[in-house]
């Protein structure tokens, strides 16, 4: 016996007796504004979708677990981080530049977000598959983005103005050097190693603060593609990157990544010949080796991916007791400006939607704003502080406070005695002879199909003989550029 079907309604419970035909005057007249119904249906369909991110905006997510398997209590009080914990979590991986419609095997960087639903609430961690970035201070970052997007006028993509862009900022060498190298075109998500890029901090239950970096190390092993390779794959599946992850998981054959942290004391920090809190360089493995601590698993695809995917929202204000924040720029900014794209893109509750919403209890007192999904109980306390019993501040997760050396308020020049080249030129030497030319052909294959003017195509020359002298020569051999006596190499070779 065939199982009784439950009745079409409206969103409001109201039954719909014909979903097939529109209310309309005769059979040939007019449809009817007093059909609500169909208002309602086309009204819903113009809302099904929020507006995408500025960036980041095509991805690709997944649910899973993090389990730690290492003891690093002596450097974090964080519970979800000690050993033996078993932590619920979702990851989310995406493309920088391209729009919701963009083909996943692009050059690109790739976001690599992850939420973790821990027992003193999530914890955020937003990331990429790169550990730098192509600028150090937020100030630039919109205009670095405007570059990536496209031009208002031809409604293009300009590789003019990424050169342009670039050439202009030599703080964004060795984010390029990485994107054009074989791993700025990633065979997949699963083959794509994982960075929370930004310095943070780690504090324990002693309160000593020590400085940490977030590394996540494929299990599948690190497989790219070339640009004919990636073309090729284009042209036969938009959604490779989706597929291959959807399909893996549902065929339970889980990616996994094993997790790591480097970790730098204060005093350390004040001794390297580099920013430890400058997003565009690395801590080098030899001072900072990392440490093992446990294994990230994606173990089930989402059930809807508007609901769960699409209306996830990552910040890296997320932050749980044992863990904070650095004096990095980059990452200052974000704190803010993460969680405002999601106030505006999926508006001031979004917290309470389930796959943003903390398995731990939320009290406090905000207040109303469109989509309040719950019905808050204030029993007269609804403003902070009252004698009504409502919730209080919990001053034992206050942070130790953190000292400045040269607190003079300025607008310093993050370029001036900066060393941009030294780690670029350190990546590129331990490139293969074939990774090398692989990487200056992606460079002159790029400015060629982009049609960029001689005269920037000298400047990035200019700034890659700064890296390596066999650098600028490579490319500037390839797009037919004569090195002038005023573009000398300013390194050694050797």
């Amino acid at each position: 016996m065939a199982e009784k079907r439950k009745g079409l309604t409206t969103d409001t419970g109201i039954p719909v007796p014909d979903n097939q035909n529109s209310l309309t005057v005769g059979e040939r007249g007019p449809l009817l504004i007093q059909d609500f119904q169909l208002i309602e249906k086309l009204a819903r369909q113009n809302r099904e979708r929020v507006p995408e991110r500025t960036v980041h905006a095509k991805g690709s997510g997944a649910f899973g677990t993090l389990t730690i398997t290492h003891d690093i209590s002596k450097y974090t009080k964080a519970k979800f981080l000690q050993k033996g914990k078993k932590t619920d979590m979702l990851a989310r991986f995406s493309t920088v530049a391209g729009e919701r419609g963009a083909a996943d095997a692009e050059r690109d960087v790739r976001g690599f977000a992850l939420k973790f639903y821990t027992e003193e609430g999530n914890h955020d961690i937003v990331g990429n598959n790169t550990p730098v970035f192509f600028v150090r201070d937020p100030f630039k970052f919109p205009d670095f983005i405007h570059t990536q997007k496209r031009d208002p006028k031809s409604n293009m993509r300009s590789p003019t103005a990424m050169w342009d862009f670039w050439s202009l900022s030599p703080e964004s060498i060795h984010q390029v050097t990485i994107l054009f190298s074989d791993r700025g075109l990633p065979m997949s998500y699963r083959h794509m190693h994982g960075f929370g890029s930004h310095t943070y901090a780690f504090i324990n239950d002693k309160d000593e603060r020590h400085w940490v970096k977030f590394h996540f190390r494929t299990e599948q092993g690190i497989k790219n593609l070339t640009n004919a390779e990636g073309a090729e794959l284009v042209g036969r599946n938009r959604e490779s990157h989706q597929e291959d992850l959807f399909t893996h998981i549902e065929a339970k054959s889980y990616p996994r990544w094993k997790f790591y942290v480097q970790v730098m004391t204060e005093e350390q920090a004040k001794t390297t010949p580099y920013n430890p809190f400058d997003l565009t360089k690395v801590w080098p493995h030899k001072d900072f080796p990392l440490i093992e601590v446990g294994m990230m698993e994606l173990n089930r695809n989402p059930e809807n991916y508007h609901a769960e995917i699409e209306q996830a929202a990552f910040e890296p204000s997320n932050v749980v007791p044992g863990i904070s924040f650095s004096p990095d720029k980059m990452l200052q900014s974000r704190i803010f400006a993460y969680a405002d794209a999601h106030r505006y893109r999926i508006g001031p509750n979004y917290q309470y939607l389930p796959v943003n919403k903390p398995k731990v209890d939320v009290n406090n007192y905000n207040l109303d704003g469109p989509m309040r999904m719950d019905v808050p109980t204030y029993n007269g306390a609804y403003y902070e502080p009252n004698s009504m019993g409502g919730p209080v501040e919990q001053g034992k997760y206050k942070e130790p406070p953190l000292r400045f050396d040269n607190p003079v308020m300025y607008r310093y020049n993050h370029r001036e005695g900066n060393d941009d080249y030294s780690q670029a030129r350190a990546l590129f030497r331990l490139m293969t002879p074939d990774k090398k030319r692989q990487l200056m052909d992606n460079i002159a294959e790029h400015m060629k199909g982009g049609h960029v003017p001689e005269h920037i195509v000298r400047r990035q020359v200019d700034v890659l003989l700064k890296v390596d002298p066999e650098y600028g020569m490579g490319v500037a051999e390839r797009m037919n550029v004569k090195i002038h006596s005023d573009m000398h190499p300013s390194t050694p070779s050797h």
